[in-house]
């Protein structure tokens, strides 16, 4: 049995012995487990190992890929442009982008872009995973092709495609890539562990994901569609091809996010209260309200799921994110999730290295976060 390392407030040992619990029951080779409520560390867990034959410890620091929790990242990015006047999630696309505005594409928002809206949930024509690693290369074929739908009537998600089309806005709006913007205000600005694009320096203590049994992307949805094939199996994958050092090192917004799970609570507990690190503001109540105002709900045209989309947010349903409709965040292929509560003031975390089967609702997260609002009402 795997002992818990960290710290857990008194009233949250129910969170512990789900920490616990995950180890024996759920497969779970190493993993953190943060929670934060008003900026203060209620929870901080970690244990495990970072080698699938045991041979090395979890250690506090550990950083682990978190897959498309990476989105829930870049839409914080957006959130502190739009707070700072950069650009507003009403402004077109095209305004920045002229090249983004051909093929029916003209009046697709920035909102619409980052709610998954904007009908670009891949590639139409055969990429590999060098097209994916090469951001500029993506975001121009992206730009000038065609959209899968007419943009705004249905959601569909931009599994990997919305890290280069968001990266380039960004870029074009603020200066800054999503990579650039997270080293200078969320890493250096505000301390938090947080990389999307990883250094040399870093890779010490960086786990390698560890495969479930029949994960690769194509076999996601059964009898795909074509923008489902465009999204999740073009190019196909699995999900260690997050070990790679070519992956790690690439900028890829919706997906190679590493990342404690410390920092990540911290930040959407920020969100989730007074907008606040160490007296530093992350984004404005007022802006926040923007990013996470549904902007579509129904089923989503690619996973096939009812959701409600944010500015790049995914906003909670059936108990996602706990009991609070409120609750936004983000998930991550495997199990790892990240989220704030507006209600609680909380932000709550999980990263780890064995991958699971679920696209959402992994049982390791559910027994988690019912955990923590069980400790609620004791």
């Amino acid at each position: 049995m795997i002992q818990a390392n960290g710290i857990c407030d008194d009233r949250f040992s129910a969170v512990k012995l789900a920490f616990e619990e995950n180890f024996k029951s759920h497969g779970d080779v190493g993993a953190s487990f943060s929670v934060f409520k008003d900026g203060e560390p209620l929870v901080g867990l970690w244990g495990g190992h970072i080698t699938e034959d045991r041979s090395e410890p979890w250690h506090e620091k550990t950083l682990v890929n978190v897959w498309s929790t990476t989105k829930g990242i870049t839409a914080t990015c957006f959130a502190m442009a739009v707070d700072r006047g950069a650009l507003a999630y009403e402004d077109k696309v095209a305004e920045y982008w002229p090249e983004f505005g051909v093929a029916g594409k003209e009046n697709v928002t920035v909102a619409m872009l980052l709610s998954h809206q904007a009908g670009l949930c891949g590639f139409r024509d055969p990429a590999t995973l060098e097209d994916l690693l090469d951001i500029e290369s993506a975001a121009t074929r992206l730009a000038a092709a065609e959209p899968f739908w007419t943009p705004g009537e249905q959601s569909g998600y931009h599994a990997l495609s919305m890290g280069a089309l968001a990266s380039s806005l960004l870029k074009r709006a603020e200066g800054r890539s999503v990579a650039q913007f997270v080293e200078d205000e969320l890493r250096q600005g505000l301390g938090l562990d947080i990389f999307i694009g990883l250094p040399d320096s870093e890779k010490s203590r960086v786990s390698d994901l560890i495969a479930a049994s029949h994960t690769d992307s194509d076999e996601l949805v059964q009898m795909p569609t074509p923008p489902q094939i465009a999204a999740f199996a073009n190019p196909p994958m699995e999900p260690i091809v997050a070990n790679l050092t070519d992956w790690r090192k690439a900028e890829i917004p919706s997906a190679n996010g590493h990342a404690t799970a410390n920092a990540l609570a911290q930040l959407y507990s920020a969100l989730a209260s007074d907008g606040k690190i160490n007296g530093k503001t992350v984004v404005s109540e007022k802006t926040l309200k923007q990013a996470i105002r549904p902007q579509i709900e129904g089923v989503d045209a690619v996973i096939s799921m009812d959701v409600r989309w944010g500015c790049g947010f995914l906003l909670n349903a059936d108990h996602l994110y706990g009991p609070n409709p409120e609750s936004f965040g983000h998930s991550g292929w495997g199990g790892s999730f990240a989220f704030g509560d507006p209600m609680t003031g909380l932000g709550v975390a999980y990263t780890m290295n064995q991958t699971g089967t679920d696209i959402v609702a992994d049982p390791r997260s559910l027994a988690l976060i019912q955990a923590v609002y069980s400790s609620f009402d004791q």
